[in-house]
């Protein structure tokens, strides 16, 4: 990509600072994953980009600026999209509705914007203590809403009141985000995934009889 031009009034085009600024973000997202923290340098992103290392800070003041916000971009717009596939659902949704649509939704999400999502859980234990730092209320909002899906399927009825509801979510997120690993679509369809998952999930959850009032 060419360097950044300015207009006829002397200013840099507003349109073209975005696009150069997504396409070094995409070109980053793209290397973090597959080279990690430390074998990307802004040389290696600005080369892959088209561009001359020092025009990427036309865009970003540093590598740990660029790489806090592919982290952000990573969890933010998964987190976007699984809050407003939910919160179109009517307050009577019922457990398995509830769960399905969160899980097909973070699923989508995250094999959409795979480079960022691949790149965020590849280095997130890379990267400089101080990015890490940042980037953790973000982290920490997702996975709180996580719960509070969680506890509205349980308000809905089905779940054991005894299952501790943060061990669900760390196991349904290691189920969910592991399918970056293995998932290459084919005859298997990311919905049929998150069926599948839900019901794994709701059956674990599910009340169970008790000793002293088997069932029938």
């Amino acid at each position: 990509m060419a360097d950044t031009q300015r207009s006829s009034t002397g200013t840099t085009d507003t349109n073209e600072v975005s696009a150069g600024r997504q396409l070094v973000l995409d070109t980053a997202a793209r290397l973090f994953r597959a080279e990690g923290y430390a074998g990307t340098s802004l040389r290696d992103i600005a080369g892959e980009a088209g561009m001359r290392a020092a025009s990427l800070y036309h865009y970003f003041d540093s590598k740990d600026a660029i790489v806090g916000e592919v982290l952000r971009i990573g969890v933010e717009q998964v987190f976007d999209k699984v809050r407003a596939a939910v919160e179109a659902l009517p307050p009577e949704a019922d457990a398995q509705v509830l769960l399905q649509t969160a899980v097909h939704t973070h699923l989508q999400g995250m094999h959409g914007l795979q480079d960022y999502t691949c790149a965020n859980l590849r280095i997130f234990g890379q990267v400089p203590a101080h990015v890490r730092e940042a980037h953790l209320p973000t982290r920490d909002a997702y996975e709180r809403y996580w719960v509070q899906v969680l506890a509205r399927c349980a308000r809905q009825g089905g779940f054991d009141h005894q299952r501790d509801l943060r061990l669900a979510r760390l196991f349904l997120f290691a189920a969910m985000n592991g399918t970056l690993d293995w998932f290459q679509g084919g005859a298997v369809s990311l919905k049929a995934v998150a069926d599948e998952m839900t019901e794994l999930v709701l059956q674990g959850l599910r009340q169970r009889p008790s000793k002293e009032n088997p069932a029938p």
